[in-house]
C-alpha cells in the first residue's frame, strides 16, 4: 500500500487504470506467466518475497504490473483461503521489512472475481 507517484497519480489510481476488474479476472484465469503468480495461501512468506522481487524486476520489460493472486489454485479456481485485514497488513508490510532490496512498491487490494474472494498484490 505504498504511495509512489506515477505521472502525478497515486498507486491506487494507477492500479485501477492498468488492472481493472476485467483484466484481473482475465489474468486469474489465464496461465501463469512472468506477470502472474497464483498462491493457494500466503503461508510461505519467503516464496512470496521471491515472487514480489521477480515481478518488481520486470525483466521482460513489459512496463505493466505483475500480480500475485493469494487464495487462488494453480488452475485459477478458488482456494477458499482466509483473507482478513491482518493478512493484508502483513502482505503490505513485506515491502519494507528489510527482506526485499531494493524496496518494491506493491499495492495490496482485496477483490472478488467471478464470485470468489481473491486478493491481489
Amino acid at each position: 500500500m505504498g504511495q509512489r507517484s506515477i505521472a502525478g497519480r497515486d498507486d491506487e489510481a494507477w492500479a485501477s487504470e492498468y488492472l481493472p476488474e476485467r483484466e484481473l479476472d482475465r489474468l486469474r484465469s489465464d496461465i501463469e506467466s512472468d506477470r502472474v503468480e497464483r498462491k493457494s495461501s500466503a503461508s510461505d512468506r519467503s516464496n512470496l518475497r521471491r515472487n514480489i522481487c521477480a515481478l518488481a524486476n520486470d525483466l521482460p520489460g513489459h512496463g505493466l504490473p505483475g500480480v500475485i493472486f493469494i487464495g487462488v489454485e494453480d488452475d485459477g479456481s478458488c482456494a477458499n483461503a482466509t483473507i482478513n485485514d491482518q493478512l493484508l497488513t502483513q502482505l503490505a508490510g513485506m515491502k519494507d521489512d528489510g527482506n526485499i532490496i531494493p524496496i518494491p512498491s506493491p499495492i495490496v487490494q482485496k477483490h472478488v472475481l467471478s464470485g470468489c474472494r481473491r486478493d491481489c498484490r
